[in-house]
């Protein structure tokens, strides 16, 4: 028997910029975040990251929930810990048995004037968390009446366990449509069909693209380009593959300067720009050691800026992550959700209503596409 272990995610979010707003900043909130484990383990530690910060984050007090008891989080052996702009801590290893199906709720309390900045949205089964006024870091059950579901994940980026070797992480990287329900949907179905052994890590900001990012107060919230993201966000505890879902908002978000000042032409890539950016992504993560499977750009007919050209791009894009040799698999989800009549519409049933993101049933399917063999 081999008792070998090693440190594997179990939960995990990208960290992008948050929308900036008059009340960007908050005092005396406790944020938590209720924790699913796919598998067991002896330890847990935390990971906070201020990497899109511009100024330090104070995390007062931080705690674990398990069991129905509270256990005490700490940094270099204190309780408070200060995460500088654009840098990252991690707890000290809690020694703490958890079981597969469990859930650990991680709460931090905020006691000063804190900058939040860092910050990823995300929805689906599995997702959310809630704030409170005040420090509630060891109260159980917070009441409704001082607190507030949130599907903002600050600073908080990623839960590991110390459990078997035989435990591994799936990165799943993209935007807006990976950090919405698809990949809870992955991890339900790894419970439901017995992959117990996997766990699926939601790496994904809404809006970003693989080539640009926006400079601007107005947009700067639709994230970090590729160049910026792929290398602080897919390195995973315990990952040995990555799915890859992105390159649409690099199609549709320039309109010219005449429409948007923010978002001109020039802005838009050839397809072979967008490939070679692509090709960056695989080769990054052939460096971490992880098998590649990237899943084709589904579709956009009926979008706000859905021309002809963008679908001849979408589809060339599409064309190259099907036939290359580069990836260990195509996951075609472009397949899967289009109209066999319109192959540039979703089927309706799989259409959330806007064109760009599927629905519900939309993201149920999509998780049903990713094969087997990575889930093993």
């Amino acid at each position: 028997m081999n008792d070998t272990k090693h440190w594997a995610s179990v939960w995990g979010n990208a960290v992008s910029v948050a929308e900036n707003r008059p009340e960007r900043y908050a005092k005396n909130i406790t944020l938590r975040y209720g924790i699913n484990l796919p598998f067991s383990g002896t330890a847990i530690r935390l990971t906070f990251d201020n990497y899109c910060g511009t100024e330090p984050v104070t995390l007062t007090k931080t705690t674990a929930f398990h069991g129905g008891e509270f256990y005490p989080v700490y940094f270099a052996g204190q309780r408070s810990v200060t995460v500088g702009a654009g840098e990252t801590v991690v707890s000290d290893p809690l020694e703490l048995t958890v079981t597969a199906g469990e859930m650990v709720q991680i709460s931090f309390y905020l006691g000063d004037f804190t900058l939040m900045r860092s910050v990823v949205y995300t929805c689906g089964p599995l997702s959310g968390g809630l704030y409170a006024n005040g420090d509630e870091t060891q109260t159980a059950h917070i009441p409704m009446d001082t607190s507030r579901t949130t599907q903002l994940n600050y600073f908080l980026s990623n839960v590991s366990v110390l459990t078997s070797a035989e435990n591994r992480a799936v990165v799943c990287y993209g935007d807006s449509i990976t950090a919405q329900d698809w990949p809870d949907y992955l991890a339900l179905r790894c419970f439901r069909e017995g992959y117990e052994h996997t766990a699926v890590i939601r790496r994904a900001t809404s809006g970003s693209r693989i080539l640009r990012e926006y400079s601007c107060l107005t947009y700067e919230s639709y994230g970090l380009s590729g160049e910026h993201r792929f290398h602080h966000e897919v390195p995973t505890d315990g990952a040995d593959a990555v799915i890859i879902q992105q390159g649409i908002n690099d199609i549709i978000h320039p309109v010219g300067a005449r429409n948007n000042a923010f978002r001109p032409m020039r802005d838009l890539p050839t397809v072979q720009e967008l490939i070679d950016g692509l090709k960056e992504y695989i080769a990054k993560a052939r460096g971490y050691g992880y098998r590649v499977y990237v899943g084709t750009l589904l579709p956009m007919g009926g979008w706000r800026t859905d021309a002809p050209f963008r679908q001849e791009m979408r589809h060339a894009y599409n064309e190259f992550i099907r036939t290359t040799d580069l990836i260990d698999g195509c996951i075609d989800f472009d397949k899967a959700l289009r109209d066999p009549e319109n192959p540039n519409w979703f089927l309706p049933e799989y259409d959330s209503g806007d064109h760009l993101h599927p629905s519900k049933r939309g993201y149920e399917r999509m998780a049903m596409e990713v094969p087997a063999e990575l889930l093993k």
